[in-house]
């Protein structure tokens, strides 16, 4: 997959993040099958092209779609830069209310808890969970990619060098895992120590290369992205 498509997918951090995609690749076909999918969270819609221009039907969904036309705009426009808009359609959308029963063959989100999950609502993000749960068809899966809490190395850093560390919700692993009690599997790896430590897409991606080579020498726990693979 080229270097720009890669980053019009996935946005930041690529050489960790789209780790993502070989990982999914690996626990399930999505070429040509058509499946009925949705894209929360999406904002730019970098998830919806990559399951567009594997010949899927996609709802593309993000909660700035309400009052942010600019942001919607731009998931139009990108969808549209590879000729793939005519499989996506688009809906303004909460993720903690998902009016849709047993219908989605394929959802999936990326970074999407942390934000979620800065919410006072008590349980705010077993509650994304389930409702993703129902809206899937038995047999379903939920294909993520998550921020994790990390190391304590990367807590410190977080909290002076990322200004709005404090509005986000940083899960452990374990925790995560916990909210797939309901699903019939959960597959999922860890991967990523050092990229996150760069202050520019240049650095991130130097750092990833280097994460490529040793993250078996990093505790999973430790490692920052954590990216599954659920089947309901």
């Amino acid at each position: 997959m080229r270097t720009e498509l890669i980053n019009d997918i996935i946005g930041w951090d690529t050489a960790n993040w789209s780790k993502s995609l070989d990982y999914w690749n690996q626990k399930i076909d999505i070429k040509g099958k058509n499946y009925n999918c949705l894209e929360i969270g999406a904002e730019q819609g970098g998830l919806s092209l990559w399951l567009a221009l594997n010949g899927n039907k996609v709802i593309c969904t993000d909660f700035s779609y309400f009052d942010q036309p600019q942001i919607l705009q731009k998931a139009k426009n990108l969808h549209r830069k590879y000729n793939c808009e005519r499989k996506i359609t688009y809906q303004p959308l909460s993720a903690l209310e998902i009016p849709y029963d047993n219908y989605f063959d394929i959802i999936l989100f990326k970074s999407v808890l942390g934000g979620i999950g800065s919410n006072k609502i008590k349980d705010v993000d077993q509650l994304v969970i389930n409702q993703i749960y129902k809206a899937l068809k038995p047999g379903g899966k939920l294909l993520f990619v998550e921020n994790t809490a990390a190391s304590l190395l990367h807590k410190y850093s977080r909290k002076w060098f990322i200004r709005w560390s404090s509005e986000w919700n940083y899960s452990k692993l374990k925790d995560i895992v916990k909210l797939f009690s309901s699903y019939k599997t959960l597959n999922y790896k860890t991967v990523g120590f050092l990229g996150t430590f760069g202050r520019n897409e240049k650095q991130r991606i130097f750092l990833g290369k280097i994460d490529a080579i040793c993250d078996y020498l990093i505790p999973k726990s430790n490692r920052y992205i954590m990216i599954g693979v659920a089947e309901k």
